[in-house]
């Protein structure tokens, strides 16, 4: 397990590595061993032994796929089946209901309990469903817009510019313009025979096969901190490229860039990012390939550039087993309303460069939406529509401030959990998961939290970040509580876990994660699965006199993992259980998993 580029793990990192590396415990362990607990290292077999399943049951078929894994988790001592995307049940039709019933009675055939799973703003899928507009919204501020022929449209008014971003400007195996080059001749190459357009590209390979050093880069004195960063946290996988760019802060940026592969492990290994001065990854991109060798295609992200006014366009590889990567044809460019978020929370203001007169939606102007409006980035930007009557001269200068929805990484878009409706949307949902399961136990998907704190109705509330998350969770808590006072209640760790994803700066949050534990209810069960530091994160909660859970697997071709983290749970006071966890719905090693957690010698 590398660390984050974010300095926070996530499942995503997990699923690139070998999930069941075994790690040396360290500082945890110790600490446990000095604690002179009697009888911690005897293997157990724990209460709690858990199967992860994800379904959208809008098809017969998964009511088949469930039912199989209830047959093999029965016959091989596991107990009950973890269900996510409860959260949405209230979208339910007639069907979906009945298959939800035939899935109840299928867990009760198997004497398997069912966990609903769901409630989460980092992956807001569920919320989204419902509204779109309750996306976590970034603001953008004055983006320029000029009248003409009854609309105005965006016009880019950012000093934003990527030189030779076609890499036809060369000597030897050294690109023109960049600033930051990683072992060129060794894991960077001018390729004048692979191209997109023009004479050359970039390809990237050997990206395995030594870390890159502070020799092997080239340097500028403007970068050094840029350099720092990548030194501190880039693997010895990294391999990329990276140019200073001059932005505006609060604007949002499209980057776009032609990608070519052959043979490559992982098949998303290619990544664009934009670091700030202070270590912030603007714009966590990971496009998924099609398969692990691939002509040229085209792929597009975006990010907003926050407080910034330069950051780092990296684009490469930086983590990676195999392969080779061909780059070529790299654009920015500032865009405007794209992706723009209409809600309470997020206003929108229209005003005069000239005049300062702020104009009003519905008098001077239509009502302004995103037609296409998917938080990804190949769309068209939306124009503003003049009214008859308008106040708006031709010719007129706007700026216009807005909020947008994004995607991070290629999959997930958080939610705001600050607006009223994102309540009200919960709120429906718990009184139908008791009539149609009647659960013993709840489990929160509070994780990967990773944009938040960014949108009016966050901002008005003058909270820290982790005191929003806290109160967040807090209310999901009360809310199992209201329909059902005896139902045991988990979390995912590691937004509460100063070991992983607790920390002062994280992804896209404004303002400081650490210490939300403390918001925690002691009667919550805690689910772990940050596997390189469960040591120290078990001790942590668990010397807090909370509940350990261990999220094992991970889609590893083998229990080495799982494995590992009994190992830890031995050493560990309160630890009460542990879960097969996929998320590539990759169940060949269910069975001997149940083996292994219900028949330890």
């Amino acid at each position: 397990m590398t660390r984050d580029l974010t300095m926070g793990a996530d499942r995503r990192t997990f699923m690139k590595q070998a999930a069941g590396t075994m790690f040396t415990v360290g500082v945890g362990a110790r600490a446990s061993a000095r604690m002179g607990l009697a009888g911690l290292n005897a293997k157990k077999i724990y209460p709690q032994r858990w199967v992860y399943v994800s379904r959208s049951f809008d098809r017969d078929q998964h009511v088949e796929e469930v039912r199989e894994i209830a047959r093999i988790a029965s016959e091989h001592g596991l107990a009950a089946i973890v269900l996510s995307g409860m959260d949405r049940i209230s979208l339910g039709n007639a069907e979906y209901l009945e298959r939800l019933r035939r899935v109840k009675a299928i867990a009760d055939q198997y004497h398997l309990e069912i966990i609903p799973a769901g409630f989460n703003t980092g992956y807001g899928g569920a919320l989204l469903d419902h509204d779109k507009n309750l996306a976590e919204g970034m603001l953008v501020k004055d983006a320029l817009f000029v009248a003409r022929n009854g609309e105005a449209r965006f016009q880019a008014d950012s000093p934003a510019k990527l030189q030779n971003g076609n890499f036809d400007e060369f000597q030897g195996d050294r690109f023109a313009g960049f600033d930051t080059q990683d072992e060129p001749g060794r894991k960077t190459f001018v390729d004048t025979a692979v191209f997109h357009s023009g004479r050359a590209s970039l390809r990237i390979e050997n990206f395995g096969a030594a870390k890159a050093d502070a020799a092997g880069m080239a340097r500028k004195a403007p970068l050094s901190s840029y350099l720092d960063l990548a030194l501190e946290f880039a693997p010895e996988t990294a391999a990329r490229v990276a140019q200073e760019i001059r932005v505006t802060p609060y604007r949002c940026y499209r980057v776009s860039a032609w990608i070519r592969t052959e043979d490559v492990k992982p098949i998303s290994l290619f990544s664009i990012k934009a670091f700030t001065h202070d270590g912030r990854d603007l714009c966590p991109f990971e496009p998924p390939a099609p398969a692990p060798t691939s002509g040229w295609r085209h792929v597009t992200t975006a990010f907003n550039s926050w407080y910034a006014n330069r950051i780092q366009l990296n684009f490469g590889v930086f983590e990676g087993e195999q392969g080779k990567v061909w780059v070529d044809d790299v654009e920015i460019e500032e865009v405007g309303l794209m992706n723009v978020v209409r809600r309470k929370g997020t206003p929108l203001t229209v005003r005069d460069e000239t005049t300062g007169t702020v104009y009003e939606e519905g008098r001077d102007f239509a009502p302004i939406i995103d037609p296409h409006l998917d938080f990804l980035w190949t769309h068209e930007m939306p124009s503003i529509r003049l009214l008859p009557g308008s106040r708006i001269q031709e010719g007129a200068r706007l700026r216009v401030s807005y909020y947008h929805g994004t995607t991070i990484y290629n999959d997930q878009v958080p939610a705001c959990p600050s607006e009223a409706q994102t309540y009200e949307i919960w709120q429906e949902q718990f009184p139908l998961i008791e009539k149609y399961f009647s659960p013993k136990r709840y489990f929160l998907n509070v994780d990967e939290v990773r944009l938040l704190n960014r949108c009016e109705a966050c901002r008005q509330r003058q909270l820290e970040a982790a005191e929003i998350l806290g109160q967040m969770t807090q209310w999901l808590y009360k809310q199992v509580r209201a329909v059902n006072p005896k139902a045991e209640i988990v979390v995912w760790s590691d937004m509460f876990d100063p070991n992983h994803n607790s920390k002062r700066q994280y992804f896209l949050v404004d303002g400081s994660l650490e210490n939300t534990w403390q918001s925690l209810p002691k009667d919550m069960g805690i689910v772990l699965w940050y596997f390189e530091r469960r040591q120290a994160s078990l001790d942590f909660f668990s010397t807090r006199g909370f509940r350990t859970i261990a999220g094992a697997y991970y889609d590893a071709d083998d229990l080495k993992n799982p494995e590992g983290w009994l190992e830890a749970l031995d050493r560990t006071p309160n630890a009460t259980g542990i879960m097969y966890t996929t998320w590539a719905s990759k169940y060949k090693l269910l069975a001997a998993f149940g083996d292994l957690v219900s028949k330890r010698p």
